[in-house]
């Protein structure tokens, strides 16, 4: 989730409506600019008894932020306490439990994004190797109750986890328990946006499906493939979903704008403190009449909090992202990128991908939306079928798509390498979810505590 340092108050005021499509508009940008951000979370255990630490206590994850100084990495402080950091590879920041998440630098290749991914993981590794810590690399934490969790001291998630329990009855595991890997994609125009946007709604679930890695809860199966996904189906009904006004005709900036003002607010940043403001209407503030800031008016950097307040399966700020994949190994993280960046940055690639699904509809993708964190690949697709007749497909667009950019690495290699995780899923047909059903039904004994030595960092 976002970082906020301070308050910018030599920003103008937010006057009307249609100063809020400022963020998208400037996000515009020729292909030549376009980069690549990767996110990415890990869960971080204690080795010694695989407990989640707290933020206070010594070698805790107040500890592990501090130790990454030696490489450079500079403290983001809030209230006092130290809640990221921030360096030339992006920010490593905290998720409300302790997880731990690398915001990755806008890079121009994947192979820059391997080369990042692999560095913070050392990096992280060589600290965590100090302090007695280990990374999980899960979407959803196996074993721990919500109480067994500690919370961050960051502002923002009070207020969220104080809400959260009002408005649905699962936000409280997706800001603790879960973990994801994500990716922040460019766009040209308006017209580029909206295309790009159906494209990567519609096959989201796909991308839940490949990645799917949260089978177990408390210690025993759950039932899903991905119950990181399902969370989402019960965590506020008001700031996720497949968003239908996408694939209607007219979509663009302004009708985002709509949907985000109809987005119930979260806090206001004011003098390096969050203000509870849960609940209440951005329409409101824009008009002087935030009960929890009476009088004022935003400014843009409140309004780009507010976007970041909405959970969508796709989600537009000033760039897309993608945000339906589990937390995974190091492979993934540079596949999940690749899926994409293979899908959206190519435009034969990107019109491929629409005339596979530009014939949906909507009914069928909510339905397949709502299967896929059980059945994974087997969820059914509008019109029939299942993900799994289609994936094959998909994968081979993407893989032309990166041919066509022709970004090489120093031994020559271009970026198809980097969905052969992809391809060996499809060709076993397992997901990582399957595997670890298998282990644990199998040579795991249904002790679970195995997955710490087999799926860590």
């Amino acid at each position: 989730m976002s970082t906020r340092q301070e308050t910018d108050f030599d920003e103008p005021v937010i006057e009307s409506r249609e100063a809020l499509v400022t963020p998208m508009q400037k996000g515009e940008k020729p292909a030549s600019a376009w980069r690549i951000g990767t996110e990415h979370e890990k869960f971080v255990y204690r080795k010694e008894d695989h407990r989640a630490p707290s933020y206070e206590e010594p070698g805790g994850i107040r500890d592990l932020l501090m130790g990454l100084t030696e490489f450079g990495w500079e403290p983001v402080m809030e209230g006092g306490h130290v809640i990221a950091m921030s360096g030339a590879d992006g920010t490593v920041s905290l998720e409300p439990a302790g997880q731990l998440e690398l915001s990755g630098a806008p890079l121009e290749t994947l192979h820059e994004t391997c080369v990042e991914t692999g560095r913070h993981l050392a990096q992280v590794k060589a600290v965590g190797d100090r302090l007695g810590l280990g990374y999980l690399g899960l979407g959803l934490w196996p074993d721990k109750r919500r109480e067994d969790l500690p919370i961050m001291p960051k502002g923002r998630y009070g207020i969220m986890l104080r809400h959260m329990p009002r408005v649905g009855t699962m936000g409280l595991d997706m800001m603790l328990r879960t973990c994801t890997i994500q990716v922040n994609l460019d766009y040209a125009s308006e017209a580029d946006m909206v295309q790009k946007f159906r494209v990567s709604l519609a096959l989201q679930p796909l991308a839940t499906a490949l990645f799917a890695n949260s089978p177990f809860l408390e210690g025993k199966p759950n039932g899903f493939r991905s119950y990181r996904s399902h969370i989402w189906s019960d965590t506020d009904p008001a700031r996720t979903g497949m968003l239908p006004f996408v694939f209607e005709d007219g979509f663009g900036y302004e009708r985002y704008v709509d949907y985000m003002l109809d987005v119930p607010m979260y806090f206001v940043f004011r003098d390096g403190k969050y203000i509870d403001a849960a609940g209440q209407s951005f329409r409101d503030f824009l008009d002087g009449n935030l009960p929890a800031l009476p009088g004022e008016k935003p400014r843009l950097s409140d309004w780009n909090d507010h976007l970041s307040t909405a959970f969508p399966e796709v989600r537009l700020k000033s760039f897309l992202e993608m945000r339906g994949a589990d937390g995974g190994p190091w492979n993934r993280i540079c596949a999940l990128p690749a899926f994409w960046v293979g899908l959206l940055y190519d435009q034969g690639a990107l019109d491929a991908a629409w005339d596979l699904v530009k014939d949906w509809d909507m009914d069928g993708r909510e339905r397949l939306r709502a299967e896929v964190p059980r059945l994974g690949l087997d969820a059914p697709l509008p019109g029939g079928g299942t993900l799994r007749d289609i994936a094959g497909e998909v994968l081979a667009i993407s893989r032309r798509g990166l041919a066509a950019r022709g970004r090489l690495n120093g031994a020559g290699d271009n970026e198809t390498g980097y969905l052969q995780p992809l391809d060996d899923i499809l060709a076993r047909g397992k997901t990582a979810a399957d595997d670890l059903l298998e282990r644990y039904n199998g040579v795991w004994g249904h002790d679970l505590a195995h997955v710490y030595d087999e799926y860590s960092f």
